[in-house]
């Protein structure tokens, strides 16, 4: 092996190893300096979006629990208003019933006093009307039996007797 055609074999074999060798440190070296850093990059800015995303996600539970919480309480708000105005309606409907009620009593009352004195005028009224037919009977009836000069008599001695009781 010793042969000139050996030495450039050799010769060959190394410079294919040696251009094997750069050409393997010029792609690292590419890597290194111009794929790498973009793929960093990328990779950087891909978990910069993760990490946004779930911020957000996060940001949107918390959110969540918040809203949650205040539908909770506005259900329970809502609950006790409820129950207040079912108390206050029933309140306000005994008391509406109450005003009926007395306001009807104090009608009924007046009605019976009303109608007390009703009763009352109209025996009054009876009496009266009674009492202007019997004095127009006994005037007539006066009449048909005295004459003039029996009324007189008896005029006479009535003012004799009123007379008498002031004297």
């Amino acid at each position: 092996m010793n042969t000139p055609d050996a030495f450039y074999v050799h010769i060959a074999l190394w410079s294919q190893v040696v251009a094997s060798v750069l050409f393997v440190g010029v792609l690292g070296w590419m890597w290194v300096k111009f794929i790498q850093p973009a793929i960093l990059a990328a990779q950087d800015r891909y978990n910069k979006q993760i990490a946004e995303a779930e911020r957000h996600r996060d940001e949107a539970k918390a959110t969540l629990d918040l809203l949650k919480t205040q539908i909770n309480g506005a259900s329970h708000d809502a609950g006790l208003i409820k129950e207040r105005a079912d108390a206050q309606a029933k309140r306000e409907y005994e008391s509406a019933v109450s005003e009926a009620r007395d306001a009807g009593e104090r009608a009924l009352n007046n009605a019976r006093g009303e109608l007390d004195r009703a009763r009352a005028a109209a025996r009054e009224q009876l009496r009266e009307e009674l009492l202007d037919k019997a004095l127009d009977r006994a005037r007539a009836e006066a009449e048909r039996r005295i004459d003039a000069s029996a009324n007189a008599r008896l005029v006479d001695a009535f003012v004799a007797s009123l007379e008498r009781a002031n004297g």
